[in-house]
């Protein structure tokens, strides 16, 4: 089960939503925030050559190196207390190489299966 006020994030490697558990007991999920490649900085340009042709599969790395700097970034000056990730296993998979220690520390769930397009009793019922 999950804490009360747990930060949920559901990615692929074009989007992300991030949903608080709002439930006391259980999970009850609300949507806080919807994250793009244009919402975010981007560290991922310093991490990925510029000869690099770009491609999809580029697009997807920087995405997620991106997404993962951005919820380094929260745990770190929000001081969230627990943190769960659900990712496609590619998105995760690059994920897990840029997470900070803070937020290692207060992963409370990864889950690798692609549910940006699932809805939230879906997402939920995932975390159980």
């Amino acid at each position: 089960m999950l804490p009360h006020n747990t930060m949920v994030v559901v990615a692929d490697g074009h989007s992300a939503t991030i949903y608080r558990n709002t439930a006391k007991n259980g999970i009850e999920l609300s949507q806080t925030d919807q994250v793009t490649p244009a919402s975010l900085t981007k560290p991922s340009q310093m991490a990925i050559p510029d000869e690099a042709a770009p491609n999809d599969e580029n697009d997807e790395a920087a995405f997620a190196v991106d997404l993962t700097y951005h919820l380094n970034t929260l745990m770190l000056q929000q001081g969230m207390d627990d943190v769960a990730i659900i990712a496609d296993p590619s998105t995760l998979g690059v994920m897990r190489k840029h997470y900070h220690k803070e937020l290692q520390l207060r992963l409370r769930k990864e889950i690798a299966k692609t549910m940006t397009n699932s809805d939230i009793p879906s997402i939920q019922a995932a975390l159980q």
